[in-house]
């Protein structure tokens, strides 16, 4: 398991904005997953990282360990770990997301 945590630290760590999500933003496999990329697409990010948790189940179940949160999608912006779809949808309504996704240097 600890390969995959390394691997989990390192790709949330090097990439401003990581999607572990089911399927891929082309092709999201759950309404979560394609929610949570219209959300980030909607906030302007261009640039976006996806971890497909259907590829590999160690990684799916890694990332739960990983956040101590128990559900794909998830949201990392800068090193951090924001949350899941519902997260997203409500930060991305209220203006909480563009301020993140601002500070983080990711949208303008």
């Amino acid at each position: 398991m600890s390969d995959v945590q390394d691997f989990i630290r390192e790709t949330v760590t090097e990439n401003p904005v990581v999607l572990f999500m089911k399927g891929t933003a082309q092709a999201p496999q759950c309404g979560f997953s394609a929610r949570a990329i219209q959300v980030l697409q909607g906030s302007g990010v261009g640039t976006l990282v996806t971890v497909n948790v259907l590829d590999d189940e160690e990684v799916r179940e890694g990332i739960k360990v990983f956040a101590n949160w128990p559900t794909i999608p998830q949201l990392y912006i800068g090193g951090e770990f924001i949350g899941g779809s519902d997260i997203m949808m409500e930060m991305f309504q209220n203006g909480e997301l563009a301020d993140v996704l601002k500070e983080a240097g990711v949208i303008e």
